[in-house]
């Protein structure tokens, strides 16, 4: 049975690598409420990955699929794994923080950078002159503008992370 003082909708906000999609699976399990992750709900609308839609199409139309999707995905009782260029979009945040508290899931730039490099083929939406530490330097003023809550993605593992996400949210 879920928490009645538990929020209905918890977004997941930061960095490729960050650990939203894991963390949010955990999360979910401990809430009760369902796991959305929109880059998978991207994929499944698009037939194709994020990076067949940045190399076909470009970063800028990954951003716009990204906000059609965030638009009409069911925010009810859920927690939401967003992708990381969600924080570009007004739109996409007034509605994830009119459903609930969004989370920023903040991670040192040396570690998202050894996380991202496992796994190359993220489908980032950046163009391809920026690095990741500039596409790190321009999105982390949004992350925490966008959050009502930070926690430390470094703090332990994925289990660690959803504690602490719980324990912000005052459970």
């Amino acid at each position: 049975m879920s928490d009645p003082n538990l929020p209905h909708t918890i977004s997941l906000i930061g960095m490729p690598g960050a650990g939203k999609s894991t963390v949010g699976v955990i999360l979910a399990k401990l809430t009760g409420l369902a796991f959305s992750d929109t880059d998978l709900a991207i994929q499944l609308r698009e037939d194709a990955t994020l990076q067949e839609i940045v190399d076909q199409r470009g970063h800028l139309a990954l951003r716009q699929i990204e906000e059609e999707v965030l638009l009409e995905v069911d925010l009810e009782k859920a927690v939401i794994s967003t992708g990381g260029s969600v924080v570009y979009s007004d739109a996409i945040m007034s509605r994830l923080r009119e459903a609930g508290p969004v989370v920023y899931i903040q991670v040192d730039l040396p570690v998202l950078e050894e996380r991202v490099a496992a796994n190359p083929l993220r489908g980032i939406a950046s163009g391809s002159d920026q690095s990741f530490a500039d596409i790190f330097a321009e999105r982390t003023p949004l992350y925490e503008r966008y959050a009502d809550v930070t926690v430390d993605g470094c703090a332990g593992n994925a289990d660690t992370v959803a504690a602490l996400i719980l324990a912000a949210l005052g459970h």
